[in-house]
């Protein structure tokens, strides 16, 4: 085995560090589930609309592993992220469809319902469990 060691994680550390996080989460204060196993979180409610699967969103977003590693965040960057809904992956469309215009959430979303077994570049290992913290700034239809 070479000692050069990929950040992102094997399939299997990442599942057990991922179930792990995903057990710790749920027994946070306000956390609900959905029926896919998408975990989230309302921090601040909103008070416009919510986007359906046809519209395109704007967003400000902080998106990291459970190891705390960061992998994108709009907020730091001051320009907010936009993208179709169809675009999105799965826990993060489902995910929007529970927010509003304004609304600040916390979703914690499950390899299922985000890249899998396959992971993604080399940030994203296989089986990684993301964490996302969303502002839904704006829907646009």
């Amino acid at each position: 085995m070479s000692n050069k060691k990929l950040n992102k994680g094997s399939s299997g550390q990442n599942r057990k560090a991922g179930e792990d996080y995903l057990d710790k989460y749920r027994q946070k204060d306000g956390v609900q589930e959905t029926a896919s196993g998408l975990l989230y979180r309302e921090v601040e409610p909103g008070g416009g609309i919510a986007p359906t699967e046809t519209d395109s969103v704007e967003v400000n977003q902080r998106i990291q592993l459970v190891g705390g590693k960061i992998i994108g965040d709009t907020y730091k960057e001051g320009i907010p992220d936009e993208f179709t809904m169809k675009e999105a992956i799965p826990g993060i469309r489902e995910g929007l469809q529970l927010m509003q215009e304004g609304a600040r959430f916390e979703f914690v979303v499950p390899p299922e319902l985000a890249w899998g077994k396959k992971g993604v570049g080399n940030k994203i290992g296989p089986n990684a469990v993301l964490i996302f913290d969303i502002r839904l700034l704006k829907v646009m239809f």
